[in-house]
């Protein structure tokens, strides 16, 4: 497996130096980095990222837009052409530094595009302007793989990019083999979709870019700890990611503010490496042999099989 971990958690233990946060992701084993643009990037030039990775053992995944201060009402649907003007060449700044720093994924999470009253927002202009702006982007790095994060909500109180149903509409729209989606496990469960599903639609159709893995329980991102709270559906969501072949990075984004940010992260990988090995001990066939069913008292006999870690 690809792991990666949230930069942010370590940045406040090792006093915001980032080639003290590498040698932590270094020691624990992680292969790669997502990073926060521009908010990790901001004193390193790519050549220079590129070499600090390197001097950790530590490859670029790719990075993560965020938006602050003028996009509050709106980045790449903002009612204001010039800031969303702005939210684009961003974009296409991101895509640059993570070809130059040796990544090949653009996440793009639009958090304030959104409404948060009736009568506040036009949707179709909004829908057009979105999927234009991803078109543009996407012929921008025709290289690069660009990974639509959808959320329902926060910090607007609706999103407007905000499901696996809305999502997969844009992708179909904007048309481009370059585009997919990045799956936030946590994300999911606030919408109430079960993380499974989304993860066999798109990753049997090629389009599963990117995946954040964490857990919570459905009303808040609370970015928990791998497995604690829905270990069952974070079992069949890797189930999916083993059967499509998922090659992407596997990315903790858990929020470990009152535990040990190292600790925490060794709890992650311990726990999706038994998970995975769970999955591999049963076989991917015979797992999907109980499914073929669609039988409920199969599929919970299949649960206790996994708790005695039997197949019999």
């Amino acid at each position: 497996m690809k792991l990666a971990t949230r930069i942010n958690s370590f940045l406040p233990v090792n006093n915001n130096d980032l080639s003290k946060v590498f040698e932590d992701f270094r020691n624990l084993g992680l292969g790669y980095v997502d990073l926060n643009y521009p908010e990790h990037v901001n004193n390193s030039t790519p050549s220079e990222m590129k070499a600090l990775l390197e001097k950790n053992d530590l490859k670029l995944n790719g990075v993560a837009l965020r938006f602050r201060n003028e996009y509050i009402n709106g980045e790449l649907g903002n009612s204001d052409k010039e800031i969303a003007e702005h939210a684009l060449k961003l974009c296409k700044d991101a895509a640059d530094y993570c070809r130059e720093a040796g990544g090949k994924v653009v996440t793009i999470w639009l958090g304030y595009d959104g409404f948060d009253y009736s009568f506040q927002i036009d949707y179709v202009k909004v829908w057009e302007q979105l999927t234009n702006a991803f078109k543009q982007i996407a012929d921008y790095a025709p290289d690069l793989q660009i990974a639509i994060e959808y959320k329902p909500f926060q910090p607007r109180a609706y999103a407007y990019i905000d499901s696996m149903g809305l999502t997969g509409m844009m992708l179909n729209e904007i048309n481009k083999e370059n585009v997919g989606v990045t799956l936030d496990y946590c994300h999911m469960l606030m919408k109430h979709e079960n993380p499974a599903f989304a993860a066999d639609i798109y990753g049997s159709r090629g389009k599963l870019f990117g995946v954040h893995l964490n857990d919570g329980y459905g009303l808040n991102d609370d970015g928990l700890m791998i497995g604690t709270a829905t270990p069952f559906k974070t079992l069949e969501f890797l189930f999916y990611l083993k059967k499509h072949n998922y090659d992407g990075v596997i990315y903790f984004d858990t929020f470990p503010i009152i535990e040990d940010a190292i600790k925490e992260c060794e709890q992650n990988i311990e726990m999706i490496t038994l998970l995975s090995d769970l999955i591999d001990d049963f076989g991917l066939d015979y797992i999907q042999s109980v499914i073929d069913k669609n039988d409920a008292i199969a599929a919970n006999k299949l649960m206790i099989q996994f708790f005695k870690n039997k197949k019999n």
